[in-house]
Order: C-alpha cells, then sequence, then structure tokens
C-alpha cells in the first residue's frame, strides 16, 4: 500500500443508514446504542419513496401507514441520541416549496436541531416520465425540466430560512436506466437538464447505488469494477455544470444494499467494500437501505450455513421467521468494521492486491498510524496476506486485529499475526491497526 497516495478524507457522516416512518422499532430504546457500536454517523428519514407522500407538520403519509412514535421530533431524539447527522428528504412528490421551508424552519429556527442535508424528493426519474412509476409526483409535468426549476424554488425557500442547509439534487446512476433518454418536453438526459438548470445553486447530488448481480460472487465484485467509473461521470457531470461551484458540490449515496443474500456473510462483505469503495471515490454519505426492511418470510434460503431471510435491514425487523427484533444482520457488522478502520478526517490511501478474491482498503489517521481492512472473498480458502508499504514504517509489535467471521455475531478484537503477515480466514473481514 501507497500511505501517501491519499485518495480522500474519510467524511465525518460517511456511514449512514435510512430509517423509514412505517418501521414501529426505528426510535427502540435499543437503537442508539446499536448504532454507536456501528459507527453509524448519518441517518436519512422519512425512508424511501414514502418521502414523496410524507408530511412532516400532520405526521401523514397520503395512502401509506405512518407508525406510532416515528415522527420528526422522535427521529431526532434518535439521531441526537446515537450522534448521527440528520439528513432529511422533503417531500417534493406531494409536497411544496412553503411545506419545506416551513420544516426547515421547525427544525433549525424553533428547535435548533442543525438539520444540515436537505434532499428534494427521492427517486423522482421514477415518476412515469421514462415509462415506469413507482415514484409519486403530482406535478402536472414530470419532466426533468420540471423537476430542476422546481428545485431551484425550494432551495430558494428553504434557504431563505435558514442560508446554512445543503440542498440535493436526484440523479440516476450513469449509464443505467434512464440515464441517456431523453425524456418528452427535455432537450437532454434527466442528468444534464437537471444540472444545466439547477447545478450553480445545488449543494450536493443524490445517486442510489443497487448493483444486484448473478450470483454473490458477480454481487462482490461491482463495486470495486463499477464504483470508480460510477462517480467518476457524477463528478464530470458536477464539473461540466456547475462551473467554479463545482469543487462544492458533493456525492451523498443515500441508498444502497447487495439485494443478494441480504442478510448472511455475502452482504456483509458488501457493505464494507461498497461504503469504503464509494468514500474513496468521492462520496461523503452512504446509507444503508434500511435500518429494519422485513420480510414476508415467503424467500427464506441457506448461504453458506446461516439463514437468509430476504430481509433489506441491517436488523432484524422481527418477523415470525427472524430471530428476536433489533439482531444485527451481516451487513451491520460490514459496516461497523468500516468504522473500525477509519473515522473523519482519515486520510482514505492506496491500497492494492495481486488476489482478485482479497480486497484492501486503508486509512493514515491523524496520528500517523496506518490501519488496513483486509477482506476474503473466497468463501472456502483462508487468505495468507503478506503485508508491505510504501511511505510507512510500522512497530514490529504484534498489531491489534479487529476481525468480523463469517456467519459471526460479533466483531472481536485480538492480538495476531505480524505487521507483515496476516490470515484471514474465507468470507472473513479483518482491519490491522498499525503504530509508526
Amino acid at each position: 500500500m501507497n500511505v501517501d497516495q491519499t485518495l480522500a478524507t474519510f467524511p465525518s457522516a460517511g456511514i449512514g443508514v435510512n430509517t423509514a416512518v412505517y418501521d414501529a422499532n426505528m426510535n427502540g430504546p435499543a437503537i442508539p446504542g446499536l448504532l454507536s457500536h456501528a459507527g453509524v454517523k448519518a441517518m436519512r428519514y422519512p425512508g424511501g419513496s414514502y418521502a414523496d407522500i410524507y408530511h412532516w407538520k400532520t405526521n401523514t403519509a397520503d395512502g401509506g401507514v405512518v407508525a406510532p412514535n416515528t415522527d420528526f421530533d422522535a427521529f431526532m431524539a434518535t439521531a441526537k441520541a446515537a450522534d448521527a447527522q440528520p439528513i432529511i428528504t422533503a417531500d417534493y412528490g406531494s409536497g411544496t416549496p412553503e411545506e419545506a421551508a416551513d420544516w426547515v424552519k421547525y427544525a433549525n429556527v424553533t428547535k435548533h436541531y442543525g438539520v444540515k442535508y436537505w434532499e428534494i424528493g427521492n427517486e423522482i426519474p421514477g415518476n412515469g416520465e421514462y415509462g415506469a412509476a413507482w415514484e409519486t409526483d403530482l406535478h402536472a409535468s414530470h419532466s426533468a425540466t420540471t423537476y430542476a426549476n422546481n428545485l431551484l424554488q425550494f432551495a430558494s425557500a428553504m434557504k431563505a430560512v435558514d442560508p446554512t442547509v445543503k440542498i440535493g439534487a436526484v440523479l440516476c446512476v450513469p449509464g443505467s436506466w434512464p440515464d441517456g433518454i431523453v425524456g418528452p418536453g427535455d432537450t437532454a438526459d434527466w442528468n444534464d437538464t437537471v444540472l444545466s438548470i439547477a447545478g450553480s445553486k445545488i449543494d450536493f447530488v443524490i445517486v442510489h447505488y443497487y448493483p444486484g448481480g448473478s450470483s454473490a460472487a458477480d454481487m462482490l465484485a461491482k463495486p470495486q469494477a463499477q464504483v470508480p467509473g460510477m462517480m467518476s461521470a457524477v463528478h464530470s457531470l458536477v464539473d461540466k455544470w456547475a462551473g467554479s461551484h463545482a469543487r462544492d458540490v458533493g456525492i451523498a449515496i443515500t441508498e444502497t444494499n447487495s439485494t443478494i443474500d441480504s442478510d448472511t456473510s455475502p452482504a456483509g462483505l458488501f457493505a464494507a467494500d461498497d461504503y469504503l469503495t464509494l468514500m474513496e471515490n468521492g462520496a461523503f454519505n452512504v446509507d444503508w437501505w434500511d435500518m429494519h426492511n422485513g420480510t414476508d418470510c415467503s424467500k427464506v434460503t441457506t448461504v453458506e450455513g446461516a439463514q437468509d431471510y430476504d430481509d433489506g435491514g441491517f436488523l432484524s425487523s422481527g418477523a415470525p421467521c427472524e430471530p428476536p427484533v433489533n439482531t444485527p444482520f451481516a451487513p451491520y457488522y460490514g459496516i461497523a468494521m468500516v468504522s473500525k478502520l477509519g473515522s473523519a478526517g482519515d486520510r482514505l490511501v492506496r491500497a492494492n492486491s495481486s488476489n482478485p478474491l482479497l480486497i484492501t482498503h486503508a486509512v493514515r489517521r491523524g496520528n500517523g498510524d496506518v490501519n488496513v481492512m483486509l477482506i476474503n472473498e473466497d468463501p472456502n480458502t483462508s487468505a495468507t496476506v503478506s503485508l508491505s508499504y510504501s511511505g510507512f514504517s510500522p512497530c514490529p509489535v504484534t498489531p491489534t486485529v479487529y476481525s468480523y467471521a463469517k456467519n459471526g455475531t460479533s466483531v472481536t478484537k485480538a492480538r495476531t499475526g505480524s505487521v507483515t503477515s496476516q490470515i484471514v480466514p474465507p468470507y472473513a473481514i479483518a482491519v490491522v491497526r498499525l503504530h509508526r
């Protein structure tokens, strides 16, 4: 690894998770501790497509279910207790700029919550403009041009209340549907249209990343294969349309998930690599979908000796086929391992592996120490890893190693191996902490 080659700075809101107002367990007494233990520093609210039907003043969702104790103040109490930054999705689909501005006023003027990040709508390109319609959008026009012009109205109204808030615009994944399609009434595709109109007035852009795959192995390969190109394309779009303001426009991945083997070891490995690869390529926030997602128990399978419930949450929802509510699933531990690697202000640095099934990440801490993550994506064979360094000479004492093993139910800590050699079991993650 080359510890002098900085890729990015570990962001303060980098490790995030989605919450949803239909989740009766989202503000339970155990949640702040669980989130803190995993290193979660951001919480997105009020929940995916629900955001475009949710009205914060009345704590209601048009045609949807809002669980008890999930209103904005209850959410904020949990976020504060967990020391997590809130990321709020304003209701674009069925709301107004005035409603969003009132939310900002209540949050930051009345209650002094200091909510910094505000998305304008969820997955708005899914409003039917390109054929598929899952996202509520009650505007007469569903075009990218309409969204961009309305986005400017939202931003103006919200910043009039609190000029310090950061406003985010919804994009689609470059190279994936509906990128490249020009909708009726537009002269360019969604991303170019939105940014050509609003790029100079927004503070961040939003992409959701669900790579899927044909198998666990295919899914595990996606972050390394797709994320650098995807993020480079987003950076290029911002550079193209935001001009001198481009350096100030961030990228948030406010939804991501493996969608394959959701609750078992492959998803845990994916989560760790996914978060870190996205952050290395410039994401200031990555949010797992979801804290509790739930399952109908119709697709329970066995994956590498463990039950997978097809539940996209990182904590059990307590469905009849599942372990007790709030039992952590593998992605929870994968995300916790990210927090063992680094924290806000650390430098994410270059790390490489000659083994395609051994994924590596590294940080340089503020005190000069180096932490290395080793992810063994081979389900059957341990990886014997030889470590070498450029720009760093580790103290030759037995290092502290944090580990998450296949089908594990905790992150363990031990002194093991050496500064030049480590053994990582099959489907396991290790974080090796090295001192100068």
